[in-house]
């Protein structure tokens, strides 16, 4: 199966809720419609109520298809501020919650966070900062987790190969700690796409080939990695072709399980990862799918604002498919 049908196959039927905090929009609206009527999930669009109606009809759709939530008519409207004065740890006054609550973002993370949506999908017309700020303040991270990370499935040829790359889209230069759990991380996220990881924390250095504070920081990483997760497979510090070529890997690192099998890519740094992932993608024809939000307690992903209808159903898609993971 095509790596869609797989995430499909896993999700259909189960009525996930997926909260649409940007349900004017049509490229929204278009694939809410498709994921609905495929059974895929249960879009909540949130927004006032006849904006909201009147976009469906522009949009040549059926309001009865949707469930709709309008903030201002809201019948559980003061529990969500009091859970979210609570959540927020006296830093924001009822008074300001209630202010704070009619932003989309922070309402329909609050839906997700008091389990009336399973996860969020925004960015279509947010920044990055507007959707992940909610998320931070309010989801937060899971146990063990510092730092949430970005990562992009990397796709080619109707997946004869596949890829995750991290963190390609938050943190600017992680420490040696936030590195180890974003490999860890990732490799939890790599398994989502049936992808059996084998991650490989990238330098400009194979063991010890070149010395550098750079390289000290991932080779610690690595150590941390290993210890956080015996049980998966995490080797460093790689060069990328030391990870990724065979022969190259057996010459540079021959007695390391990931050289020249790596299938997840954890990037030393914001720069190395943004710029490692366009080129995939520019010359190496790659599909980029994400950012994917990881590490949180319930998933929020976040859409680049060129997104097309296509990107937000599959986004969709794969947003419904990690509340799996947060049930194992």
């Amino acid at each position: 199966m095509e790596l869609f049908d797989g995430l499909k196959f896993k999700i259909v039927r189960r009525d996930i809720k997926i909260a649409f905090p940007e349900s004017t929009d049509a490229r929204i609206l278009g694939a809410a419609a498709r994921l609905k009527i495929e059974q895929l999930c249960e879009p909540i669009l949130i927004g006032n109520l006849d904006q909201v109606r009147v976009a469906i009809h522009d949009r040549g759709l059926q309001s009865s298809m949707f469930k709709i939530i309008d903030p201002d008519n809201f019948d559980r409207w003061d529990e969500m501020v009091d859970a979210f004065v609570e959540r927020r740890g006296g830093k924001v006054s009822r008074e300001d919650a209630q202010k704070i609550l009619k932003d989309e973002n922070y309402f329909g993370t609050m839906l997700t966070y008091m389990g009336i949506a399973d996860g969020m999908v925004s960015g279509a017309i947010h920044s990055t900062a507007d959707t992940v700020r909610p998320a931070l303040q309010i989801i937060k991270t899971k146990p063990g987790i510092s730092r949430t990370s970005g990562a992009f499935l990397m796709v080619r040829g109707r997946d004869q190969e596949k890829y995750l790359f991290s963190d390609c889209a938050i943190n600017v230069n992680p420490n040696a700690q936030e590195l180890a759990e974003i490999a860890v991380d990732s490799a939890k996220t790599a398994s989502l796409f049936d992808i059996d990881p084998k991650v490989a924390l990238l330098s400009f250095s194979t063991k010890g080939s070149a010395k550098a504070p750079e390289v000290e920081k991932v080779a610690e990483a690595t150590k941390i990695a290993k210890s956080l997760a015996p049980d998966c497979i995490i080797d460093g510090e790689l060069q990328f072709d030391a990870a990724y070529v065979s022969s190259v890997g057996q010459l540079k690192a021959p007695d390391s399980e990931v050289a020249g099998r790596a299938n997840v890519f954890v990037f030393p740094d914001l720069q190395a990862g943004n710029i490692g992932y366009k080129i995939a993608q520019r010359l190496g024809n790659f599909e980029a799918i994400g950012p994917i939000l990881q590490g949180l307690n319930k998933p929020v992903s976040d859409l680049s604002r060129g997104a097309n209808e296509e990107d937000v159903y599959k986004l969709s898609i794969i947003t419904a498919a990690q509340t799996l993971l947060n049930d194992e």
